[in-house]
């Protein structure tokens, strides 16, 4: 099967960051800054995408340009006769699927608020009202899935290449507008308080697990999601400043999110520790209290819409190259098969508040935080861990030396040598302790 191609640089950044920029960064994000201090969780969310997240994140992407093939191929190719690197393709492959197993409902809730301030359906909305009602759920999660599987029927540069490119700039010109409308409200300063200056004896185990979480979580790294772009480029920039142009694109929007939602919430005096309803009811409460609440309320829900789909069709594209490097599927009979597998199993979480109730952990917990727990707290970190290893121990897996070569093979910054003890000790133990104390502190009941 063809290699595809992406048609340009711009738009593999774009793809890039479309895959980090999601729900993680405008949902998820603000409730997580919300419940764990505000700005002391920010401070160290930052020292975990700097310290944890770019090594990581270079590293996938030249493991995915290296080897040319999607997750579940790429270690066949890198590792050595004997090895079974291999097996972690296949965990990364359902680390994909289990994300859009909520993923795609939560994109379904952005698109009923967006349809519903759009047509000023908006008296009778609520968190807890539409979780509830299996056949929101139900409709919104397959218009999600059809919509993001219909794009990736066509070929890459035609379709999710073009598509993302348009979502991702009308969604940062979106941003920059909503966050001078949420400024000027009366009483915003305590927002920006809040979110930007640091109280640092906020900070203890809990926020710097949640943050590297998030960290992690908002990359989409350690699951293979960023290797899949990077077996679509060319060897014209080096992979470091690459990194570096995605998580700046990423931290400005997660920044963003949160310079749009803090200051609206003590403007009105909503509650910013709400954690999953944050940006539904307290969005919604803040837009039917400004004027032109309405218009603004649409333009956030469809700024909110975007940011989802470009996480959407980025991961599933992901699992659709997996399933074709395995089948030799063509792109419409992949999608079609795909789309059928992540709607099943997201039915969980859509009917999960309704017909499927289900508390895995402490009250209040459903088949949504179960999906996400896989991928937060185990796949997303745990990969990354496998990845390090890989790419810096010659003796067991890939070695410094070949990843450093394909890092820096084109233009743009080197790593160097005195980085390894950075991306070979650092980031595997750093990754390895927080994870510990994460199932150590985690509210198992």
């Amino acid at each position: 099967m063809e290699r595809e191609r992406l048609g340009s640089r711009l738009g593999f950044i774009f793809l890039s960051a479309g895959c980090a920029i999601g729900c993680g960064n405008v949902w998820k994000f603000p409730w997580m800054a919300g419940t764990n201090g505000g700005g002391a969780f920010v401070i160290v969310y930052v020292i975990c995408l700097i310290i944890l997240g770019l090594p990581a994140l270079t590293m996938e992407f030249a493991l995915g340009r290296a080897a040319q093939a999607s997750p579940v191929r790429m270690y066949r190719k890198l590792e050595k006769k004997g090895q079974k690197w291999h097996i972690h393709g296949y965990f990364a492959l359902a680390g994909n699927v289990c994300l859009m197993a909520f993923y795609t409902v939560v994109t379904g809730w952005m698109i009923y608020y967006f349809g519903s301030f759009l047509t000023g359906n908006i008296q009778s909305l609520g968190f807890e009202r539409m979780i509830s009602n299996p056949g929101i759920n139900v409709i919104f999660l397959a218009v999600t899935v059809v919509i993001g599987f219909f794009v990736l029927t066509f070929q890459l540069q035609g379709g999710l290449e073009r598509v993302t490119k348009y979502m991702m700039m009308l969604l940062l010109a979106l941003m920059l507008v909503l966050a001078v409308v949420s400024g000027v409200q009366p009483g915003a300063a305590a927002g920006y308080k809040f979110y930007l200056v640091p109280d640092f004896s906020k900070i203890d185990a809990e926020v710097i697990v949640s943050a590297m979480n998030q960290a992690f979580f908002t990359l989409s790294v350690g699951m293979g999601s960023m290797a899949i772009f990077g077996s679509y480029i060319d060897k014209e920039r080096s992979l470091l400043g690459e990194s570096v142009n995605v998580i700046l694109l990423d931290s400005f929007v997660a920044i963003m999110a949160g310079l749009i939602i803090f200051p609206s919430c003590a403007a009105y005096g909503v509650e910013v520790t709400a954690g999953p309803a944050l940006l539904f009811d307290t969005m919604a409460a803040v837009f039917k209290h400004i004027g032109g609440g309405r218009v603004w309320g649409t333009l956030f829900f469809m700024f909110m819409t975007f940011a989802a789909f470009s996480t959407v069709l980025a991961v599933c594209e992901n699992i659709l190259a997996c399933v074709r490097e395995l089948t030799g599927w063509s792109r419409k009979r992949g999608s079609v098969v795909c789309a059928i597998v992540v709607f099943t199993l997201a039915l969980t979480t859509a009917l999960g508040y309704s017909v499927f109730k289900f508390q895995p952990f402490s009250e209040g917990t459903a088949w949504l935080d179960f999906w996400d727990f896989i991928v937060s707290n185990n796949i997303l970190p745990l990969g990354s861990l496998v990845i390090s290893v890989f790419c810096t121990n010659g003796h067991i897996g890939w070695g410094w030396e070949n990843f450093v070569a394909e890092a820096n093979e084109g233009r743009g910054l080197k790593i160097k040598n005195w980085m390894k003890p950075i991306f070979g000790i650092v980031v595997p133990v750093c990754i390895f302790i927080i994870y510990v104390l994460g199932m150590v502190n985690f509210k198992w009941r």
